[in-house]
């Protein structure tokens, strides 16, 4: 590891986050919930911090909706 000018200039090492960029990536994991089987309509409603956390785990999403079927079939 250096201790070089690259490494001190942190806006010329990691550039800086765009909100179009935010926009692309939410939009992105809201397609993934889609395919994993959330429904549209829901996916919509949802606020872009519980889209993050639920695509952080796909695993709770297969149970989520495991369980609605199951209520669904009684």
């Amino acid at each position: 590891m250096g201790t070089g000018r690259t490494l001190r200039k942190e806006s010329h090492v990691r550039p800086c986050k765009t909100e179009a960029g935010k926009h692309r990536r939410t939009a992105a994991q809201r397609r993934r919930l889609v395919k994993f089987g959330l429904s549209e309509d829901e996916v919509k409603v949802m606020e872009a911090e519980a889209v993050r956390v639920l695509v952080q785990r796909p695993a709770t999403i297969k149970k989520m909706l495991a369980k609605r079927a199951e209520a669904a079939a009684k």
